[in-house]
């Protein structure tokens, strides 16, 4: 149902997933209660992801700035001061090359509570015409040795300026960026990265007033165990959320250019679903270019603005997720849960969630396929404690609310390694999760986001 990622990619997101799937984030999020929402103690876990962001306005003023300042008020930034300097980029989607000036913002170093095998940063900002930004990390590896500056991603919120992109071929001999993702090469070797910088790097055209405003720079650490199947987790909440129903299939063959169409945008449907989840989407101006003939456009917007050029898909995690905190007021971030009683914790508090999984047409009852990686929109959760989803791999809008058994469901979510048809072993998603949610959450939905190792 979804274009395959590439192996490499697809195998270090599996080992990562995996291990929040076995483990809460820091601890196991407490279930919530059946008719009252409440969420019952959380019991201790191992802690195996790390969550850390820069929001603040002292997070801002924190680190090294070069050309950059802190910005406060209702949601703090970092925006460009006096640039630092010039510089040329040719784009390597369109051949053309321009001159950008830029200021720079390097993180102070965080220690990983988890000392990690995969990190995937997530970022969210504001990039006017003529401004982009680029974010990149360098780690401490256990034994002393630092990683190089690794580029995350290459961003902006249009595609009239540069063409969004990940960036191939990093690699140090001992860790490798798979599109979205660092991770390290040989994890059984024992070799993890327990400490990161992160370095922003703001672009806007020569003598421009416009600026990028960045608001939330961070990353998610994981050391993640292969494993082939999960504890189940006890059914604690009876609840389901009124989430907008879109089908990525109403869209098959269209605008191929973004990841062949509509039968491989998964990742954007579903993240438009949440977008409007919260009462926000595109305006008719930025849906003008869509052909008027087609239904639902934004969701063909939303694969555009989404879209990897190097990837060549709409499926970059942290994309989607900025792509999400573009809308007003929005903040999108990428992270692995531990279990279905999280999912339960982020429900209860009105928050519904994308979740990855991969699974063959047996392996989840009713799902009518199988898919090497698919994203979902996890809205609820029935009386028996089974997973009400919006699956954006349904026929129509119609038929994309769907009622997946439990078990099945945990199993595939959060497992690490699988069994393809013909018998091979190959990796499973791992309990990646992209979370949508207010700047300003209510005190309800700060708990429950802070119960997942979210703030």
């Amino acid at each position: 149902m979804t274009r395959p990622e590439p192996l490499s990619r697809r195998t270090l997101l599996t080992a990562a997933a995996a291990t929040a799937g076995a483990a809460a984030l820091v601890t196991t999020a407490g279930t919530a209660v059946a008719g009252t929402g409440a969420p019952a103690p959380a019991h201790a876990a191992p802690r195996l992801v790390d969550n850390h962001a820069w929001t603040s306005h002292s997070d801002w003023r924190s680190g090294t700035a070069a050309g950059t300042r802190a910005v406060a008020g209702s949601r703090p930034g970092l925006t460009l001061a006096t640039p630092e300097g010039r510089t040329d980029y040719t784009d390597p989607h369109t051949g053309k090359t321009a001159t950008w000036e830029y200021g720079r913002w390097t993180s102070p170093a965080h220690r990983l509570s988890v000392p990690a095998t995969e990190v995937i940063a997530s970022w969210n900002a504001r990039t006017p015409a003529g401004t982009w930004i680029q974010i990149e990390l360098q780690g401490t590896y256990s034994d002393g040795a630092a990683t190089p500056w690794y580029v995350m991603g290459r961003w902006a919120a249009g595609d009239q300026d540069i063409r969004r992109t990940s960036v191939d071929d990093q690699s140090d001999g001992k860790s490798s960026i798979w599109t979205d993702t660092f991770s390290i090469d040989d994890a059984a070797s024992g070799l993890r990265l327990v400490s990161y910088q992160l370095r922003l790097t703001l672009y806007r055209a020569p003598d421009s007033k416009a600026s990028p405003l960045v608001w939330r720079l961070g990353a998610m650490g994981s050391d993640v165990p292969d494993r082939f199947s999960v504890p189940a987790s006890q059914p604690g909440l009876a609840k389901e959320l009124s989430v907008p129903r879109f089908s990525q299939n109403v869209h098959a063959g269209q605008y191929p250019e973004y990841d062949n169409g509509g039968e491989a945008w998964c990742s954007p449907t579903s993240s438009q679903m949440i977008i409007e989840y919260w009462g926000r989407k595109p305006s008719a101006d930025d849906l003008s270019w869509v052909n008027p003939d087609y239904a639902d456009p934004e969701v063909c917007h939303a694969a555009r603005f989404t879209y990897d050029y190097q990837y060549e898909g709409c499926g970059n995690w942290p994309f989607n997720a900025a792509y999400a905190a573009t809308y007003k007021d929005l903040q999108g971030v990428v992270t692995r849960l531990g279990s279905l009683s999280d999912l339960e914790t982020l429900i209860a508090a009105g928050i519904p969630a994308i979740t990855s999984q991969s699974f063959l047409k047996e392996e989840l009852t009713g799902a009518g396929y199988g898919t090497s990686g698919h994203l979902m929109t996890v809205i609820g959760f029935t009386a028996d404690g089974d997973v009400i989803a919006n699956d954006p791999a349904s026929p129509s809008d119609t038929a994309v609310r769907r009622v997946y058994k439990r078990a099945e469901w945990e199993k595939i979510w959060l497992r690490t390694k699988r069994y393809n048809a013909t018998g091979k072993v190959v990796s499973g998603t791992g309990g990646v999760c992209y979370l949508y949610f207010p700047a300003h959450p209510t005190s309800k939905q700060r708990r429950a986001l802070e119960a997942v190792g979210v703030r």
